[in-house]
Formats: C-alpha cells, structure tokens, sequence
C-alpha cells in the first residue's frame, strides 16, 4: 500500500524537475503541492509505480503551466530570469555535480527557447535519464515521437552553446576574482576576466530602476560594473553563495538581499553575466550565506 511517504521518497526529482520547467522555485512549491493533493486522492490500486505515477503528474502541471508562462513573459517589463534557487538537495556529489550543470542560469536560459513539451522530454531524459519509452507514457506520446523531439530539443541547445559542461571550482575562482576585480576599482583586471563577447542581462520584472536593455562587449560591462561598485559598495555588501549550483554573488542591503548575480564562466572567461533584481523573485534568500566581501573588509 501506497503512502505519503512515497511522495516525500521522490519529492527532490520532482521538485527539480518543476524547477528546471518553470524556471520558479514559487510556481515549482505550488506545482508539488497540487500534485500532492492528487496523489493523496489517487486510487493507490491502479498505480503500479509511485515514481511514475508522479512523474506524470508534474511534467503534466508544468507543460501546462509553462504555457501560461509564455503568455504571461510577453506582458513582463524587461528580461525574465529564472528565479535563484539558493542550493540543491542532491546527496550524491558526482550526481550533485551533474545536476548542478542543469540548474546553471546560462542553462536555463536556454531552455526558454524550447516549446513545454520539448523541454519535458529533453529534461526527462537527459537529466533525469528517462528512457523514450518512459517519457512517451509521461507525455503521450509515442517512443519515435519522443526520440525525435529529444533530439531535436538537444540541436537547438546545442546552437546556443557548444557545450553544458561546467567547471565548478573554475567559477568559483572566477567570481572570486570578478568581485575582488570590482571592489579594487581595477578595470584591467576586471577586463582580463571578461570574454570580448560578454553578454550582461537584468531582470527588474520593472519594480526596480536599472538598465533594462541587454548590454554586450567587455569594455561596456567592465565599465558598468566598476561604476555599480563605486556608487554602492558599501553602503551594499556582496556575498559569495551557491545559488544554481555555482558561485554568485548575492548583494545585501540592511541585511536584505538586493541582487542576485549569476555567470556563465567558460574556459576560465565570463561570458554572460545575469542579475536579478526583481524583488519579488528574491523572498526566498537571506544575507549571511557564504563570504562577506565588500569595502567594508578595508578597514
């Protein structure tokens, strides 16, 4: 017999799984507890797997879901970010590692370039390793289709970056140095981190003021980020935190995050640089969370 402690059994996968479709930790806690209910009200006779069960239920809450979203992203004043996830429940580290890669905000991103049921069967199999034959029952959908859509979602991905792989300690020494680079005013150093096509994006959801247009080219970024540094360090304090499984930097005002900044480092260069400042996408944070660095360390 079936019981709630199925659910808590598998609640981490699919929680990831919500998480990496909607790209909101909110949306993903409201898509586990409606497929809790239905879990709860389920004839537990004609369920033969638990995971399975489950599965279908939340890939099917978050195609339909995401679909809204788009709809909804259209009306949103600015760029849409995901939401920061401050850290992962996976116990395995090599498992942790592999995760950690599918959760990256430069990850994403790109996924918002996949139809929902594109991104459910890319997802289901390559992260979560669901055969087609899995997939076509979670979607239904046949396993010929499934694999075609799977492939299909990988080239696109793949157009968008040559490759997933991400180098963890690699990023965290890079942002090390990003935020040492900024706090020290040193432009050149800051320079040397950037790729020359860097690529810097907020997402202020327009409940902030802060640029909202997308800025490309090292000498634009590095400026910019020299001048934030300036103006707001302190009375703002950086921290060093694990959010999307990689090093970021959360920024703090009166003990209040304020900022979120995420990057996609590659061959030991940045080339993307996310910020989210939308206050709303920030409720689940608190400061205090990794190294404190800012002016303040000076004195």
């Amino acid at each position: 017999m079936f019981t709630t402690d199925d659910f808590a059994q598998h609640r981490s996968a699919l929680f990831g799984l919500a998480y990496r479709m909607l790209g909101s930790v909110m949306d993903a806690e409201d898509i586990m507890q409606e497929a809790f209910i239905r879990w709860q009200n389920a004839p537990k006779a004609d369920i033969d797997s638990p995971r399975a069960y489950l599965t279908t239920i939340v890939t099917r809450l978050c195609v339909d879901q995401l679909r809204l979203a788009y709809v909804q992203r259209e009306e949103y004043v600015g760029a849409w970010l995901p939401e920061p996830l401050l850290q992962s429940s996976e116990n395995d580290p090599a498992r942790l590692v592999e995760l950690n890669e599918s959760i990256s905000t430069a990850f994403l991103v790109l996924l918002e370039s996949l139809s929902p049921l594109d991104r459910a069967v890319f997802l289901l199999h390559e992260v979560f390793n669901y055969t087609f034959a899995e997939i076509a029952t979670i979607v239904d959908r046949t396993p010929a289709d499934c694999r075609q859509i799977g492939h299909r979602a990988r080239q696109r991905l793949m157009e968008g970056r040559p490759r997933f792989e991400v180098e963890i300690e690699t990023v965290e020494e890079v942002v090390e140095q990003f935020l040492q680079a900024c706090v020290g005013d040193d432009l050149s150093e800051l320079l040397a981190l950037l790729a020359p096509d860097v690529s810097f994006t907020t997402d202020t959801g327009g409940k902030v003021s802060a640029l909202h247009e997308r800025l490309a080219g090292a000498d634009r970024v590095a400026q910019l980020f020299t001048g934030i540094f300036r103006k707001w360090s302190p009375p703002t304090i950086f921290h060093i935190s694990p959010i999307n499984g990689q090093s970021a930097l959360i920024g703090c005002l009166n003990n209040k995050p304020v900022s979120v900044t995420t990057f996609d480092v590659r061959d030991g260069k940045i080339h993307a640089i996310f910020t989210v400042l939308n206050p709303d996408k920030l409720k689940g944070l608190t400061c205090g969370e990794g190294v404190t660095k800012g002016k303040e360390d000076e004195r």
